[in-house]
């Protein structure tokens, strides 16, 4: 049912702070998640730069905006400006959501959990015992990691563009479960164990579909192939993994999911989870 939305002097506010933001499809999300129901509050988008993010979050503070979504590429240096970091934020050095607790700002990483639910809900997938080789070791990589670990997998490669940064989060990852840093040129030596394969960089998102993260010839029908970018809905990634008999599990669910759980963050309310799947779907299909 549609009803009409006002905003008045009682409207809470929320929003997402990124660069680039004109695509992101959470305001659409959110105020669906509001309208359904009855909470008084907005969202909307802001194309927050790198070197405006420090003032764009004590703005939070004195206009009180009660809670925000923080993506691409603030998620690791917007947590020097807030007052406390959920325990599982920390480990993963990122932050997607924060919650204004009365001009207390508290960050927590809703991505790890939200793409697990939506593995485990669209996949029946047992993460237990699995091998896991996951692609990039971004902000994104870093939540995802830790999500799994806690899940009990039980070894976790990381293959980076730039190595370092594998090495670096597999260190972090280390005193969770096994984990193991590569660069993108050594996948060869571990492919083959891998049961769960992840792409968590950017490569084969709108606009440039026809990237692929890793080279397609790697890929096995006995893996299951995941990717976190949900515009396009199935990406050239997922194409190729499913022509060779692998399956696979695209983004959006993760994208549903991670939103879900800010929502419970800042309302207490379970989420709405079905109309924010479907208002997203429409959106995307349009």
């Amino acid at each position: 049912m549609e009803s009409k939305r006002t905003l008045d002097s009682h409207t809470i506010l929320y929003g997402v702070f990124g660069d680039p933001i004109r695509h992101s499809r959470s305001p659409i999300m959110l105020n669906r998640a509001f309208q359904e129901t009855g909470v008084n509050a907005a969202y909307a988008a802001f194309h927050v730069t790198q070197q405006g993010l420090g003032d764009a979050i004590r703005g939070i503070r004195s206009l009180g905006y009660r809670g925000i979504n923080v993506t691409i590429p603030h998620k690791v240096e917007v947590m020097q400006y807030l007052d406390e970091i959920d325990e599982g934020a920390q480990v993963i050095g990122a932050v997607n959501t924060i919650v204004n607790d009365a001009g207390r700002l508290i960050g927590y990483n809703t991505d790890g959990i939200g793409y697990v639910r939506s593995l485990k809900e669209e996949t029946g997938i047992e993460l237990q015992g699995k091998t896991v080789l996951l692609l990039g070791a971004g902000g994104a990589a870093r939540g995802i990691a830790y999500a799994l670990a806690k899940e009990g997998a039980a070894c976790i490669y990381i293959a980076n563009r730039t190595k370092e940064r594998a090495v670096e989060l597999a260190g972090t990852i280390g005193g969770f479960t096994k984990a193991i840093g590569l660069g993108l040129d050594e996948l060869e030596q571990v492919i083959g164990d891998a049961e769960l394969i992840v792409n968590t960089t950017s490569a084969g998102m709108h606009p440039n579909v026809d990237e692929l993260p890793m080279s397609a010839d790697l890929l096995r029908s006995h893996h299951l192939v995941s990717d976190l970018i949900y515009n396009p809905r199935i990406t050239k990634f997922l194409r190729v993994a499913e022509a060779l008999g692998a399956r696979i599990h695209g983004g959006l669910g993760m994208f549903i999911y991670q939103g879900a759980y800010a929502f419970e963050y800042w309302t207490g309310t379970p989420a709405p989870v079905g109309a924010m799947r479907q208002v997203v779907e429409q959106s995307l299909a349009e």
